[in-house]
């Protein structure tokens, strides 16, 4: 009987025993099995919350990185990966993803000092971030560096933006050299009236009438070249303060805006025995349009063609055509023509190209093809120009055919 108890016993505590043993082994599959499960969910909340980082950081139009405390970028969203051509940006040295070093140096002062930085940088065409992209020239950006708050014992993270800011910077430009152009240009003739009116009033050669006509003759040309010039600056700020989308848009026969222009030009294409051809296969062509500008557009076009050829023989067409949706319409003359090299440069405010002024001529304003593209711009259209010297020298214009 006592062995009996004594068996009984034993099988009962090693079934406890393996009953124990089983319900830990459980429990404690059942704890790894819950470790493991919150793991995997924080690590799909973790990848959640990246993904969200990344498609708000993707949809910023600023190039976008961030750069650890050894300046290698560790993440860079959509607008950063487009500017640099989709380059390899990712664990790389900032200092290899810029091609000039000036673009570096503002994200590695921040790194230094800890301490927020912006920074312009203005660079040649060659050494913009867009690489090959870059068709614009001079390039001007703005770095924006700071570094993040971060727990005291992480590494340091850097949020960069770099801000695409060539636009204004090549609208400040033109300001800059418009003012200073003008300035230089209305200086020069001002100067000779002053210098003029001197020598008429201090060298008391008023009693000189020959002189003094001559004189005054030379005072009233440079007088009209400055009344031109002022003219010729107000009617391009107008059409860039945004009095173009005041314009006033009306049906009118191109037939009789020529008409207008020839006749002013009359006397000089006498002069000159210009010979002006007129084509234009419907000669009741109606445009949309301005017609003030679009007299101002001939106008300086067929009188560029007259000053720049001032020899006899020279022949000059005007043509307009509607071709599908679009007026073509082309200003083109067989003189000297346009060397290569000027071509891109012949819309820009006072630029000329130099041909054969003689020193006693009165030069242009600089400004006429600046308002003829401009005005054309105004009506939605577009002017390119082709030459090949002692040829052809062809202006042509693409203009919506319903206008603005």
């Amino acid at each position: 009987m006592t062995n009996e108890i004594a068996i009984f016993a034993t099988l009962s505590a090693i079934t406890a025993l393996t009953i124990y043993v089983f319900r830990h082994r459980h429990s404690r599959k059942e704890s790894a099995a819950e470790v493991n499960a919150w793991k995997l969910r924080l690590e799909l909340d973790l990848k959640q919350a990246r993904d969200e980082r990344n498609r708000l950081l993707d949809a910023l139009g600023d190039p976008f990185l961030l750069v650890d405390s050894n300046a290698e970028i560790r993440f860079a969203n959509e607008a950063a990966r487009a500017l640099f051509g989709n380059r390899e940006l990712l664990n790389r040295p900032i200092r290899e993803a810029f091609i000039d070093p000036r673009l570096a140096d503002a994200l590695l002062r921040c790194l230094e000092t800890g301490e927020p930085v912006q920074s312009r940088v203005v660079l040649p065409q060659q050494t913009s971030p867009r690489g090959d992209l870059e068709n614009r020239g001079v390039n001007a950006w703005i770095i924006d560096a700071a570094q993040l708050s971060n727990p005291p014992d992480s590494d340091p993270i850097t949020r960069v933006i770099i801000r695409d800011v060539t636009t204004a910077h090549q609208i400040e430009q033109v300001r800059k050299d418009f003012v200073a152009n003008a300035s230089h240009e209305l200086r020069t003739p001002l100067a000779i009236i002053n210098g003029y009116l001197e020598n008429l009033l201090d060298d008391d050669m008023l009693d000189d009438k020959e002189m003094s006509r001559r004189f005054l003759t030379v005072m009233r040309k440079h007088a009209d070249r400055i009344s031109r010039i002022v003219e010729d600056m107000l009617v391009i700020s107008r059409l860039e303060s945004g009095e173009a989308n005041a314009l006033k848009v009306e049906p009118f026969r191109f037939r009789s805006c020529i008409n207008d222009i020839l006749e002013r030009l009359e006397s000089v294409i006498r002069n000159q025995k210009a010979e002006i051809l007129i084509t234009m296969p419907d000669p009741t062509i109606t445009l949309q349009g301005d017609r003030f500008y679009w007299t101002q557009v001939l106008f300086n076009l067929v009188e560029n063609a007259l000053k720049q050829n001032p020899y006899s023989g020279l022949h000059i067409e005007i043509g307009c055509q509607l071709l599908g949706e679009n007026h073509h319409i082309w200003v083109a003359d067989n003189g000297v023509g346009i060397p290569s090299a000027d071509l891109p440069h012949i819309f820009r405010r006072f630029y000329r190209v130099e041909k054969h002024h003689s020193q006693q001529e009165i030069k242009g304003t600089g400004l006429g093809l600046s308002i003829v593209k401009r005005a054309i711009e105004a009506h939605h259209g577009t002017i390119g120009v082709t030459s090949v010297p002692g040829r052809e020298t062809k202006f042509l214009i693409t203009v919506p055919r319903e206008g603005l």
